[in-house]
């Protein structure tokens, strides 16, 4: 975490430094007594905290504060002053806190704490929602929609237009053809053997060697037997480590 201190006062800075040295992991890549050089460096660096007197020369440190505000990048700010009086401006610019000057060890400590704190949860990754994998498929029989598990599906079969379905004890048609049926299926779990089949990978029981080097797919509970084209031959032994 890189912070910089603003404070003309050089015992006040050498205090401060101190104590964060003491009781942090930050780094303290700068110290400034202007408030100018501190704008005109900001404009070509980035600190994650900013340690602001208020009474500093050429820009006071509310001021500063209002224009480190409009950054894209903004750093935490924590005003340091002698002056309870500008507490109220530098909570309304949404300062991390408001330290009063002479510094006690105790509320340093206190607050360098609560500061790395939301660093790191302002700094970490957002993880991004997995996608969730569907566990059930609506299926079409009789003008009903049955909500089948895919687990349940054995394989998938192209008639023109359509799609039948088969598990172990049903067959359903689909109103769509084969590639629109199978991108509703978990590529985990599916595989387009065929230009008119999908087959359930767990649900094979025997792979047997056909002509022109494809196979035949047997499968477990059916006397159905899938074909492997020769265009998916390289891809389904991949699959099945063959």
């Amino acid at each position: 975490m890189k912070v910089i201190i603003v404070e003309d006062e050089i015992l006040a800075q050498q205090e401060l430094s101190w104590l964060i040295k003491a009781h942090s992991q930050m780094e303290i890549v700068g110290t400034f007594d202007d408030g100018l050089d501190v704008l005109k460096y900001l404009q070509h660096n980035k600190v994650d905290a900013i340690f602001l007197d208020i009474n500093i020369p050429s820009l006071d440190g509310v001021l500063l504060a209002q224009n480190i505000s409009q950054f894209a990048h903004k750093p935490f700010i924590v005003f340091i002053t002698a002056w309870k009086e500008h507490a109220v401006e530098a909570f309304e610019l949404e300062a991390f806190d408001y330290i009063l000057k002479p510094y006690q060890e105790s509320r340093i400590i206190s607050m360098l704490q609560k500061l790395e704190t939301a660093w790191q949860q302002q700094s970490a990754p957002v993880a991004s929602p997995q996608p969730r994998e569907n566990a059930t498929i609506n299926l079409v029989k009789d003008e009903r929609i049955i909500v089948t598990s895919i687990h349940d599906i054995y394989y998938a079969e192209a008639h023109e237009k359509m799609t039948f379905v088969y598990t172990k004890r049903e067959s359903y048609v689909m109103p769509m053809n084969i590639t629109e049926f199978c991108s509703k299926l978990p590529t985990a779990h599916f595989f387009r053997c065929h230009r008119s089949y999908c087959v359930n990978l767990d649900k094979i029981r025997e792979i047997e060697p056909w002509f022109n080097n494809t196979y035949i797919l047997r499968l477990r509970d059916l006397e159905f037997q899938v074909p492997v084209s020769r265009s998916k031959v390289k891809e389904f032994r991949q699959l099945m480590n063959l």
